[in-house]
């Protein structure tokens, strides 16, 4: 496995989790911040959508942080439905995905700018991973919080990690991305 492709499954994996957790969720919830000073999941989406669009647009040619990205508009939101949101946050991710799809190995170590600052794409890659897996992590959590009772675990369930382990260890060792195992628990 190529790293390239190995990020693109951390990606994936990110993504899904996020979508997993606001499926079970209502569509009001949403659109719902916890607190005065916390975001609804919407804004969340909103701000990664937009990050993403900006970053992965162009990425060798312009800086990340492009000039028609109003940032600030990012955490307000804007969106009407549930379908409106989707559409902009798959706008974002599809842009990742196709931006990965068109580099190799051999660009990691090409020289991209974000505000101004370079960085090799690869370092560029793990700053939006982290990125993403900590709103994503907001997601989650803003999720299970709204949803009450109920949530279904999207990782190990609480009192179940003794039984996992021994499904994982009663199986021949292999080499594999760890996420290639998230659905196959």
């Amino acid at each position: 496995m190529s790293k390239i492709q190995a990020y693109q499954k951390q990606f994936q994996y990110y993504r899904s989790l996020a979508e997993k957790a606001i499926l079970q969720i209502s569509e009001n919830q949403l659109f719902i911040a916890p607190s005065p000073e916390s975001n609804s999941i919407a804004v969340i989406m909103k701000h990664m959508a937009g990050n993403m669009l900006s970053r992965w647009t162009n990425v060798f040619e312009t800086d990340g942080e492009k000039s028609g990205r109003n940032r600030d508009d990012e955490f307000i939101n804007t969106f009407s439905s549930k379908v409106e949101l989707i559409e902009y946050w798959n706008q974002g991710w599809e842009k990742i995905e196709s931006t990965l799809e068109d580099v190799s190995d051999a660009d990691l170590e090409r020289i991209i700018y974000i505000r101004n600052m370079g960085c090799t794409l690869h370092d560029a890659i793990i700053r939006q991973v982290s990125h993403y897996a900590y709103h994503v992590g907001q997601i989650v959590f803003t999720a299970r919080l709204l949803k009450v009772k109920g949530f279904e675990s999207l990782s190990i369930p609480k009192g179940e990690s003794i039984k996992y382990n021994v499904e994982r260890f009663a199986r021949e060792k292999e080499i594999k991305h760890f996420v290639d195992h998230v659905n196959n628990k």
